[in-house]
């Protein structure tokens, strides 16, 4: 007697989320606290910006989907990574010239970085004397970052921010074998590696340093000890 079987469940989808923080811009240069302030790319972040553009294409990585930031230091490096061609979208599928940089990226308004308050437009040399009690800094090898100044978004803001926008791509990009590029920024980029892995937003502060232009990877093929993709050596608040 036949008995028919149901077919094997298809192996699980593998999604590959790339962050990338955006090259060099004029607070970053002039060593001023930027957040929320729109600042384009000095000539250092525009070459940091093509420097690891030409790294992805000579690793072989090509992207299903481009998003950004809305600021221009982030929206800047994307368009520099997408004019590599490295976007492998629908939209690029169809038409190799409609697979132009400017319609490669999706901004995604969630990407933005931190909202630095009362901090914003400040020289990061003010930092310590700024936020000088107890409780209000948090001091690495490289950087030292204010936690809650007035107006500001804590870490624990931007963990909740950051699981919103995972959960935001993995709906997008949900059962499929897909890689997609986040430009962002360094707190944010740092959190979103945070709520991914499920680890500690202080611990993560101070395990890694997320320089202009690196570039990390989110993948459950990948270890959260294993953060680096491209790295330069370079320390930008």
């Amino acid at each position: 007697m036949f008995v028919s079987s149901s077919p094997p469940p298809p192996p699980p989808s593998s999604l590959n989320i790339y962050l990338a923080r955006h090259g060099q811009d004029q607070d970053n240069a002039a060593s001023i606290l930027n957040g929320h302030r729109n600042q384009p790319l000095t000539s250092i972040g525009i070459r940091q910006a093509s420097t690891v553009a030409e790294k992805i294409r000579s690793a072989g990585l090509t992207f299903d989907a481009i998003y950004s930031s809305p600021l221009q230091r982030a929206h800047q490096t994307a368009l520099i990574i997408a004019s590599e061609g490295q976007c492998l979208g629908s939209e690029c599928r169809n038409s190799k010239s409609a697979c132009d940089s400017e319609s490669a990226v999706q901004v995604m308004d969630q990407l933005i970085e931190r909202d630095f308050g009362i901090m914003t437009g400040v020289p990061a040399k003010e930092i310590r004397s700024r936020c000088s009690r107890p409780g209000e800094l948090l001091l690495t090898d490289t950087i030292s970052y204010f936690l809650k100044p007035e107006g500001a978004e804590t870490f624990p803001d931007l963990i909740e921010r950051a699981n919103g926008v995972i959960e935001d791509i993995r709906q997008q990009h949900e059962g499929r074998d897909e890689s997609v590029l986040l430009v962002t920024h360094g707190d944010f980029g740092k959190m979103l590696y945070a709520a991914y892995y499920e680890l500690k937003w202080d611990d993560v502060l101070k395990q890694f340093h997320f320089g202009n232009s690196e570039v990390l990877l989110l993948s459950k093929d990948s270890t959260s000890d294993n953060a680096h993709v491209f790295e330069i050596k370079q320390y930008n608040h």
